[in-house]
């Protein structure tokens, strides 16, 4: 609701901002850009595209056979390389935050972008040059049957350092470029705001084109002790993503950053705590700027919600805040308390998604580790257990294109949404195939099991019966992922959409840091009194297939949990604009 400004107060201006012009009349989107003449559109938008398939190209051509590479190279066991994975992919998609801090607060989207993707291309440079001169000795060792020299603490804490310099640039460039390359669309023109839609389906179709490389070529040189040259090649890659992002530059569409939410967030607790024991007059509307712009720079306007309505309290002019101007710690504005609560809205379902980025993290680990215990021989050639990542990466590529052309039609006609299916509802089918694809998982290694010959390592059952766990964990992505993305951005408040965008990477990141904390959990219940334990270095003596089961449980439990929020959100809406349709 609107109201005049308190006695005394000046009407708030969002000065020195432009909003784009690109030929469209209709561009009064609330977001603001440093260039008049920028175009953004596909074209840019296709850049971005070819940015992230190349930059996930050399990410995973690390992070793909990185278990192999500790175990092998550095000597790790199994449940304590599989830990270290974990917590080394937790902390790339926690340094997500970090970069849509920076990219809302103060960089910028472009800037980010660009300088996590120098950090990245660095790490991955000392990574390259600390294999080659110092881990790898002799030549080639790391195929699974040569031995490694033992490395140095320095050559370990090179290395380290390396892999870290490489989550933090790709963790903090990955959720910013998703929200720039939205940015490029005018969410004012229908035509525009579907293409919007649609370039988050593409932006998680080429973040998986580009490790489908990493996925089988990569893999297979790595795996035959090859490091160096998989390494290289992904440092490669890097500088060519990095020379594709700057190629664009002068055809972005820019927004400028719309400051630090910490503060404005952090007013609106100590103005509602304030006013706890006042109540707003019968006759008497909470506090909004007069004019179109909102009085946080480059953001649209937000309608009141009913949701959480403790917070309105900071909204309420009370005599003592018309007596002057007014304070931000005592009087917030009806948008700025709505840009709380969609935080406070968005949170539980943000966490009913950790789950799932538990059974995701499975497939860096454990589905590797299982495979590696499987008959991979196909002829004479040996599958690398890490390649069967491709058959994930496949369904998802395969799994997009079903959705975008089958469901979303045939699910459009039965609801009356021309999207198909809510976000909403497709996290939350994600979540059902997250569920079967550990049943799969667990029914696998049960039959595994049954196949162990004694005195050999692997089991007589071919790898190829773990196809049906990737497969089904990459439909749940189409769903999942691309769902999280639309969702978390789209109900992001204007400033804040880089966060919203990082959420779906926090998750994936807590998912990670559970995922290494149910591994701990689990060997320390079931490895007690001189037993192995579920997860023992000699799998074949372990029970993995009870640890799946224990994830599907716990994520049939996390399924009924979201239901009941998903039930319970309710989507914000612009004032002034289109609404966003709830999730």
């Amino acid at each position: 609701m609107e109201s005049s400004p308190p006695k005394g107060s000046v009407t708030i201006k969002i000065e020195d901002l432009q909003p784009v012009n690109n030929g469209n009349k209709n561009t009064n989107d609330g977001q603001y850009c440093l260039k008049e003449n920028a175009l953004g559109g596909w074209s840019s938008a296709f850049l971005l595209l070819a940015n992230q398939g190349l930059a996930t190209l050399a990410f995973f051509g690390v992070g793909v056979n990185l278990v192999l590479f500790l175990t092998r190279v550095l000597g790790q066991d199994n449940a304590s390389a599989a830990n270290n994975v974990s917590k080394w992919t937790g902390t790339v998609y926690l340094c997500s935050l970090v970069g849509a801090f920076l990219s809302d607060s103060y960089w910028g989207r472009y800037l980010t972008c660009a300088l996590f993707q120098v950090v990245f291309l660095v790490g991955l440079v000392l990574l390259s040059l600390s294999s080659w001169f110092i881990l790898l000795k002799p030549t080639g060792c790391g195929d699974g049957k040569q031995i490694c020299v033992p490395t140095t603490s320095f050559g370990s804490a090179i290395f380290y350092l390396a892999i870290y310099l490489v989550a933090f640039g790709y963790g903090g460039h990955q959720p910013t470029l998703a929200t720039f390359g939205s940015d490029q669309f005018d969410e004012s023109n229908p035509k525009q705001r579907n293409s919007k839609s649609s370039f988050f389906s593409y932006f998680y179709f080429a973040l998986n084109f580009g490790s489908l490389f990493s996925n089988t070529i990569l893999v297979y040189f790595e795996d035959r002790g090859n490091w160096t040259i998989g390494f290289w090649v992904s440092t490669a890659s890097a500088a060519l993503a990095l020379v594709a992002f700057l190629v664009g530059s002068s055809g972005y569409r820019y927004v400028k950053p719309c400051g630090n939410p910490i503060p404005r967030v952090m007013q609106v607790f100590c103005a509602a705590f304030k006013k706890l024991n006042v109540s707003l007059k019968e006759g008497e509307e909470l506090y909004e700027v007069e004019g179109p712009d909102s009085a946080i720079k480059g953001s649209r306007k937000i309608f009141h919600s009913e949701e959480f309505a403790c917070l309105d309290k900071a909204s309420i002019i009370t005599d003592e805040d018309k007596r002057g101007p007014p304070n931000p710690w005592r009087l917030c504005t009806v948008t700025q308390v709505e840009e709380a609560k969609c935080i406070l809205r968005m949170l539980p379902i943000w966490l009913c998604t950790i789950m799932y980025s538990v059974v995701f993290s499975q497939m860096a680990s454990l589905f590797v580790e299982q495979g590696d215990v499987m008959s991979t021989n196909i002829g004479k050639f040996r599958l690398p257990a890490a390649s069967m990542s491709a058959f994930d990466i496949c369904s998802v590529l395969a799994f997009t294109g079903i959705y975008r052309r089958i469901v979303v039609p045939v699910a459009g006609r039965m609801t009356g949404n021309p999207r198909g299916l809510t976000e909403l509802q497709r996290m939350g089918i994600g979540l059902v195939l997250a569920m079967l694809a550990m049943v799969a998982a667990g029914v696998t290694e049960m039959e595994r099991l049954k196949l162990v010959v004694d005195g050999e390592r692997a089991s007589r059952m071919s790898i190829f019966w773990q196809v049906p766990q990737y497969v089904l964990v990459g439909a749940s992505e189409v769903f999942m992922y691309v769902g999280q993305l639309e969702f978390f951005n789209g109900q992001s408040p204007d400033g804040i959409k880089s966060f919203g965008s990082s959420l779906c990477m926090a998750s994936i990141s807590l998912g990670n840091f559970v995922s290494s904390m149910l591994v701990n959990v689990v060997m320390a219940a079931t490895a007690s009194g001189g037993r192995l334990g579920w997860i023992p270095e000699d799998l074949n003596l372990g029970r993995m297939d009870l640890f799946y089961f224990l994830i599907g449980v716990l994520t049939a439990v996390d399924l009924v949990v979201y239901v009941a929020f998903a039930k319970w959100y309710k989507g914000i809406s612009f004032e002034g604009n289109y609404d966003e349709e709830e999730g």
